[in-house]
């Protein structure tokens, strides 16, 4: 009988692994360089040779080995096909045959911002709920949702894209998807900066954000010290960003929101400007919705990664 299982979370700069047992420890964790260069063809033979290598070390035989997940950045499919990944280089393939192929045991593929979803809801600020949307305040705005148990992929797996809802008309810059408005123009980590840099350029109003480097941080930092202006910038972040989860839970009705990414070490105090906007937008239906942080960090998409091999059927 199998006993342990590897989760994997590629991400531009570094691909994540852990070892854990079936029973979700954590024994093991480690990291290597994501190689994109050349169309990204070295990520998943570093990644097969690493998981062998673990495996080699710790004296653990293939046959006891449940799987290899591995969460990726682009939409995968049920059947574990990649349908593009560019900031790895990746077009469209099987990664799931090619990983299992390489290692010689089982592998489940997923998109990063889902498997860390699937993650939360394991260990994390999700455990204990079966129907939630984990979104990622990051540099973008990842999104998973998990409607009883099990992954909304969509069907070629771009499901959950959260942050690329079109929540503002007339806006002039582009996101980086190319289109105009995105939620995450406004409520990622650069969005937060966007928001300061037009407040700061259309009003003299003195701030603590004036004369220093903006950043996320900054702004809810100057907002604990009750800075006038940074609270108008949070106020405008959470008015947009609680109209866009409104819109969310008016479509799948989740039981709980888990807020992770850079943004959220911000802590509870964004809920004070995200939930007003919620309430007033979101179905009464859903209403009840609670909002509550991610706890597993970096570390999410591992534990998300080997979860997806543990659950037989974790997609609809």
């Amino acid at each position: 009988m199998s006993k342990y299982v590897f989760g994997v979370d590629v991400g531009g700069t570094t691909v994540k692994l852990g070892l854990f047992t079936l029973e979700g420890e954590l024994l093991d964790k480690w990291e290597i360089p994501t190689r994109s260069e050349n169309s990204g063809i070295h990520i998943l033979p570093d990644v097969a040779e690493s998981i062998l290598k673990k495996a080699e070390e710790k004296k653990i035989e293939k046959s006891d080995i449940a799987g290899a997940g591995i969460g990726v950045p682009g939409p995968v499919d049920s059947e574990g096909a990649v349908h593009c990944a560019v900031n790895l280089g990746w077009g469209e393939f099987n990664v799931e045959k090619e990983l299992s192929k390489m290692t010689g045991i089982p592998a489940k593929a997923g998109n990063d911002a889902n498997v860390a979803a699937l993650g939360e809801m394991w260990k994390g600020g999700g455990k204990g709920h079966k129907s939630l949307v984990a979104v990622t305040l990051g540099t973008g705005i990842g999104g998973g949702i998990i409607i009883d148990g099990k992954l909304l992929s969509g069907f070629t797996g771009a499901g959950g894209e959260i942050g690329h809802l079109h929540i503002m008309d007339n806006e002039p810059d582009k996101c980086g998807c190319g289109n105009h408005g995105c939620l995450e123009q406004y409520g990622s980590a650069t969005g937060v900066v966007m928001l300061a840099e037009r407040h700061l350029a259309k009003t003299g109003k003195p701030s603590m954000l004036r004369g220093r480097e903006l950043s996320a941080k900054a702004v809810f930092d100057a907002v604990k010290c009750g800075d006038e202006m940074a609270i108008e910038i949070a106020e405008q972040f959470g008015e947009i960003l609680g109209k866009g989860l409104a819109v969310i839970a008016s479509i799948v009705n989740p039981e709980v929101f888990v807020i992770g990414g850079g943004v959220s070490k911000a802590g509870t105090v964004l809920f004070d400007y995200i939930r007003p906007a919620f309430d007033r937008y979101v179905f009464k239906g859903s209403r009840s919705t609670e909002f509550v942080l991610a706890m597993l960090g970096n570390d999410a998409g591992i534990y998300g990664a080997a979860k997806l091999v543990m659950d037989h059927s974790v997609y609809i």
